[in-house]
């Protein structure tokens, strides 16, 4: 772009550059937080689904089949609904507590000991 027309664009020429940019950025992290959110849902629906429905109880924990239908339905979810509304949140939380808190007791419990 030559100096006139720069002149004649002036700062709307600019601010809408800036826009398209913002716009651009913010669409690649929805995406990002999008397919990063929709991997730990699935993969706490995968590994609850591994599980042996006996540890649950054992580690003093709601049934398999409850972790597998919350899992099952923030997975279900990360693919229907936005990632940062409310159900999004609520279904990564409830992944979130069975990778960081069921599993690890969970694998305690059945790992096998030499």
């Amino acid at each position: 772009m030559t100096s006139g027309e720069w002149a004649e664009a002036g700062w709307a020429g600019f601010a809408y550059r800036g826009r398209v940019l913002f716009d651009l950025t913010q669409n690649l992290v929805m995406t990002a937080l999008w397919v990063l959110f929709l991997l730990l849902k699935v993969w706490a629906f995968v590994d609850c689904a591994r599980r042996r429905s006996d540890a649950f109880p054992a580690v003093g924990r709601q049934s398999k089949t409850l972790w597998l239908v919350l899992t099952g339905i923030a997975a279900l979810t990360a693919v229907v609904l936005s990632p940062l509304g409310l159900v999004g949140i609520a279904g990564l939380v409830v992944s979130l507590v069975y990778l960081f808190d069921i599993r690890p007791r969970i694998v305690d419990i059945t790992q096998r000991r030499w």
